[in-house]
């Protein structure tokens, strides 16, 4: 059983306006709690107990967050391994940092704006050989990673296509073995400048070694304003249901 979680929350979030000026947009309040909230308490219900929160931008805020909430986590300060994102930056770099913390261990990875269901990430709790990216239809495929697969198994990941090539996307939830350590050194940069975590995915996808999982429950993007209404909605419907 899988049981190390790596959440990616060194980011500003930018995208977030005034929000994100002063704090990371995953310590956005909606409804009274931070949004990176909500993630935890969903990870920690399906079972996952060993939290690595890998932190930059405001990380003295994402302790403070840690006891006012009492979640236990180990933080590791990306800015302070890798340098300023000005030097090295991209959603490969929380993996970069925590190697030696996995080790030989299979774990899940989850970028902090995401939300998931309990039910969706026990389910990504696959304890075998493989890597899983989790995936979901979208209405608007063209503002994420499309993912192309092949009887279960992907065959990459096109980013923000500007034509339409199909609605199934990459959520940003992942199940990887330590397999993915080893494509680490063969990322080169992007053309944003940055070190992308699909490139090291899409390698392993060379080499048949990522199968794709389907979203069956809910899924959520806190990525610019809008979203914070969206999910302000979510959480009144929940309590309604």
């Amino acid at each position: 059983m899988i049981k190390k979680v790596v959440i990616a929350a060194a980011g500003q979030g930018t995208r977030m306006k005034h929000w994100s000026r002063k704090k990371p947009k995953q310590l956005i309040c909606v409804k009274h709690k931070p949004f990176l909230y909500y993630l935890m308490k969903n990870l920690s219900e399906a079972g996952y107990k060993e939290i690595i929160l890998v932190v930059g931008f405001g990380s003295d805020l994402m302790r403070d967050f840690l006891k006012e909430y009492n979640f236990k986590a180990k933080v590791v300060n990306q800015f302070e391994i890798l340098g300023p994102k000005e030097k090295e930056y991209g959603t490969l770099c929380p993996l970069k940092c925590v190697k030696d913390i996995i080790g030989k261990e299979n774990f899940i990875a989850v970028y902090g704006d995401n939300l998931y269901s309990v039910k969706d990430l026990k389910a990504m709790n696959i304890d075998d050989n493989y890597c899983y990216v989790a995936a979901f239809e979208h209405q608007n495929p063209e503002r994420y990673g499309v993912l192309f697969t092949d009887d279960g198994f992907l065959k990459k990941i096109v980013e923000k296509p500007k034509q339409h090539i199909g609605n199934l996307i990459n959520t940003g939830l992942y199940k990887f073995t330590p397999d993915v350590f080893d494509k680490i050194p063969q990322v080169k940069l992007s053309k944003r400048g940055e070190y992308e975590l699909t490139d090291a995915i899409t390698l392993l996808a060379k080499d048949k070694k990522v199968k794709v999982k389907r979203i069956k429950d809910y899924w959520l993007d806190f990525g610019n304003p809008g979203d914070i209404v969206k999910f302000c909605r979510f959480l009144e419907s929940r309590k309604r249901a």
